[in-house]
């Protein structure tokens, strides 16, 4: 599950998840950016970034890594979003994803793993890539693949607390 929240995304990951799912818009899709461990900011700042822009606006920069890329998920990459009636919540997953050969090329080691929402990939920029959550990573790259593992009730739960 989340370790963090993006402020901007509180009461919104579930919905914008769904708009991934439902391909509305047509170009919506989750972005899945690594953080890299020298310069992070405290959590207290990252959760305060509204787009992905502000994000890595100070110190924290997204990983330059030989071997990483961003992982764009479509409605068809995504598990399909249902609620939980029985349990009263909603659970969030995507598949493991995994970077072949990831190496450390002196850009150092990986802190953080980002799941965004991006309402447009053909068009948009970062300053319009909504973080949604942000998940302890840590690693440094030796040159293998590197599977992050998401839990089996997914990356993010959606509960009621009235």
């Amino acid at each position: 599950m989340a370790n963090i929240v993006c402020n901007i995304a509180l009461g919104r990951v579930a919905e914008l998840y769904n708009r991934v799912d439902s391909n509305d818009p047509a170009n919506s899709a989750l972005v899945i950016v690594l953080l890299a461990a020298s310069g992070i900011e405290a959590d207290s700042v990252l959760r305060d970034a509204a787009t992905l822009t502000a994000l890595v606006s100070g110190t924290t920069n997204e990983a330059t890594n030989t071997g990483y890329a961003r992982k764009v998920l479509t409605d068809v990459d995504i598990v399909a979003f249902a609620a939980d009636n029985t349990n009263d919540r909603v659970d969030l997953d995507i598949p493991d994803q995994t970077w072949t050969s990831l190496a450390n090329d002196g850009t150092g080691a990986i802190s953080d793993l980002v799941i965004c929402y991006d309402n447009d990939t053909t068009g948009g920029t970062d300053a319009s890539i909504i973080p949604l959550t942000i998940h302890d990573f840590s690693l440094t790259p030796s040159g293998g693949d590197v599977t992050a593992q998401i839990a089996t009730a997914g990356f993010f739960r959606a509960t009621s607390s009235a």
